[in-house]
């Protein structure tokens, strides 16, 4: 935790002004992406709701908001339960609110986290109890302090997975997480620029330990990037952004494609002639679709999967079974889907 200041009475006593600067740029890239999201602008009664962690990223997205829009943002901060530090650290987090008039919640997750993949359930953990609070609150939307930097560490990572165009993409600037809008407007800051807002208004912050913990995929990118000037963030950080684009194109292609070739009643998708990328979406969404109409429930499918071994099946003309759907190869190019025949015991 940085060094604790002086508790005076007042938020204008403690807290040195925010640029005016910042707070415009803040108010302008929230109202850009929420209007790309959403299709309006916020409404009047709109309220924001904010997940601060107390890191300086959600710290200054804390300030930006509270000074773009007053009386209209609500904060939470999720205790995991995982570090014994973590309750202390969210009463900090509540302390900043209180200050600056924002009503604050500390959520604790449903049921303890444990198990393999502990960061991954965390995350599902937290983002479960955010969009919970967000949607009880009455909130039009939820923001989180995801920036330049984490794209660029996310880009990377996911160049060293072999990722294709969806996972290049990165961090998407919004998505909907079940009913509640997920934005993230600091996408296009840096963290440098992020923290030298908190430390020149003198607003305390933590630093979670487990940033620097080398076990971590990004903890090694992100000392990647520390270490190679040649590596601009903001640079990767804006490449991940285009992909996104080429990705929404891919997807609106896809569609139009799904629309004109897929007959669900027969079962039959015309896409032997089209490119690779193309066959993979249209596929993974047969795949489904068809896993749905029978109730197939396993193995495990979704918009991700690979199916690459399918692809390379019927391009050799061979029949393949994927996720409990047989794909077999027809006349002009069609590929039939079906739900796969029981498997004969011995």
């Amino acid at each position: 935790m940085s060094p604790p200041a002086a508790p005076p009475a007042s938020a204008s006593k403690l807290l040195n002004p925010l640029d005016p600067a910042g707070v415009e740029r803040f108010a302008h890239d929230f109202g850009r992406l929420f209007a790309e999201a959403a299709g309006e602008r916020l409404p009047e009664d709109g309220s924001i709701a904010l997940a601060v962690s107390g890191g300086t990223d959600s710290m200054a997205m804390l300030l930006l908001a509270a000074a773009a829009f007053p009386g209209r943002v609500a904060a939470a901060t999720v205790d995991h339960g995982l570090r014994p530090k973590a309750a202390a650290e969210a009463a900090m987090v509540a302390e900043a609110c209180a200050l600056l008039g924002v009503p604050h919640a500390t959520l604790v997750p449903a049921g303890p986290i444990a198990g393999a993949s502990i960061q991954r359930r965390a995350r599902e953990a937290r983002y479960a109890a955010l969009t919970g609070w967000a949607q009880a609150s009455g909130a039009s939307a939820l923001l989180t302090a995801h920036h330049a930097d984490d794209q660029a560490e996310t880009l990377l990572m996911r160049l060293n997975r072999a990722s294709g165009v969806a996972g290049l993409s990165g961090i998407r600037p919004w998505r909907f997480e079940g009913n509640t809008l997920l934005l993230r407007p600091l996408l296009p800051w840096r963290r440098s620029t992020l923290r030298e807002i908190v430390r020149a208004t003198g607003m305390r912050w933590v630093d979670d330990p487990s940033n620097a913990d080398p076990r971590h995929d990004r903890t090694r990118f992100r000392d990647l990037l520390a270490r190679q000037p040649m590596l601009n963030p903001a640079a990767l950080a804006r490449s991940a952004a285009y992909l996104g684009e080429a990705e929404a194109a891919l997807d609106t292609l896809t569609e139009t494609l799904r629309a004109e070739r897929w007959s669900p009643g027969k079962g039959l998708l015309r896409a032997g002639n089209l490119p690779r990328e193309v066959q993979r979406r249209l596929a993974r969404g047969a795949v489904a679709e068809v896993r749905a109409a029978h109730g197939i429930a396993a193995p495990d499918f979704s918009d991700a999967a690979n199916v690459e071994a399918l692809l390379d099946a019927l391009a050799s003309g061979k029949a393949a079974t994927q996720a409990g759907v047989l794909v077999s190869p027809e006349r002009d190019g069609r590929w039939r889907f079906a739900p796969a025949p029981p498997r004969r015991s011995l």
